[in-house]
């Protein structure tokens, strides 16, 4: 694997790499160049700006597809065929490390069109920087600082595109509202920070018992919500109930005091072919909490059950 470093100078915040691109030889080349670098500046998505690479570079070395995997893993990009040669790269600038990229075709690379590829990235890299930082930048606006977990917003966001999604499908998409439950008690008792390791140990908790698909957020003070795509009735309930149990499970020690905890859980679900909005499914998500409170918390409450009343 060859290791691609570059040193950020004040040439390189116009994205520009420190690796000479050496003279031209011809016109055509050169006009490639220049696109390539002007088309690397018009994306902030990782996966777009590297598959803008791979095509502008095309007529000067062919390649087949090109893999980018990034120090994070969360910017991974598959573009094109994978094919039996590659050359590896990693990518780093005096920031760190910002990934590996692998580019293959059926045959060998040579030496020449090594040099060329390693050229080329020079305009590759902090374009890519860029990209992964905005991106990151993204998510932890839409992350709940305390618990990593979706904030309000990812909350809204997730919501409208999820209901548009099930309704398209004709699927199910049920909600839970979590509730910890005397909270209050928890922070007055053992103070704030205390409180606040319990709603990360519970976000976990959550965490551990949903689908990879499934979206937690944090709604607000001790208040959880999660998406279960393509979930009817049944289904959230039996999820409901695992993540109940498995919290009510879940002890915290405080000066070798066991903190106990439980949660009451709200579930609404969104019929295949229903028309109820998120205004109608939050508010049966909330009746449903407040009964499972009323009934002696620690417990969860469908809404299902009261619709049919």
């Amino acid at each position: 694997m060859r290791d691609m470093t570059m040193v950020t100078n004040a040439q390189k915040a116009n994205g520009t790499g420190n690796i000479p691109l050496g003279a031209p030889q011809q016109d055509h080349e050169l006009s490639i160049r220049v696109r390539l670098s002007q088309a690397l500046q018009m994306s902030l998505d990782p996966t777009e700006v590297v598959s803008l690479f791979f095509h502008q570079i095309q007529p000067l070395v062919h390649i087949s597809g090109v893999i980018f995997k990034s120090a994070s893993g969360k910017d991974d990009s598959r573009i094109g065929r994978e094919s039996l040669h590659h050359c590896d790269y990693r990518l780093t600038t005096d920031e760190g490390y910002l990934g590996e990229i692998i580019f293959s075709r059926s045959k060998r690379f040579i030496e020449a069109e090594l040099m060329k590829i390693e050229q080329l990235l020079g305009a590759l890299v902090y374009p890519l920087r860029n990209a992964i930082r905005y991106q990151s930048a993204m998510r932890l606006a839409l992350l709940d600082p305390l618990t990593l977990v979706g904030n309000r917003a990812a909350l809204n966001n997730s919501l409208k595109r999820e209901l548009q999604l099930a309704n398209r499908q004709h699927q199910q998409l049920s909600l839970l509202m979590i509730d910890v439950d005397y909270f209050k008690k928890i922070n007055d008792d053992y103070g704030h920070h205390r409180g606040d390791l319990i709603l990360c140990e519970i976000a976990k908790t959550i965490q551990s018992v949903c689908r990879s698909t499934d979206g937690i957020f944090r709604y607000g003070g001790e208040e959880f919500v999660v998406l279960l795509n393509n979930t009817n009735s049944l289904g959230a309930e039996i999820i409901a109930e695992r993540i109940r149990e498995r919290i009510s499970d879940t002890h915290i020690l405080h000066n070798s005091t066991v903190i106990h905890t439980t949660v009451s859980i709200g579930i609404a679900t969104h019929k295949a072919n229903g028309n109820s909005e998120i205004e109608e499914l939050f508010e049966r998500a909330d009746k449903a909490l407040y009964a499972a409170k009323q009934s002696g918390r620690n417990r969860t409450f469908n809404s299902d059950y009261s619709d049919k009343n």
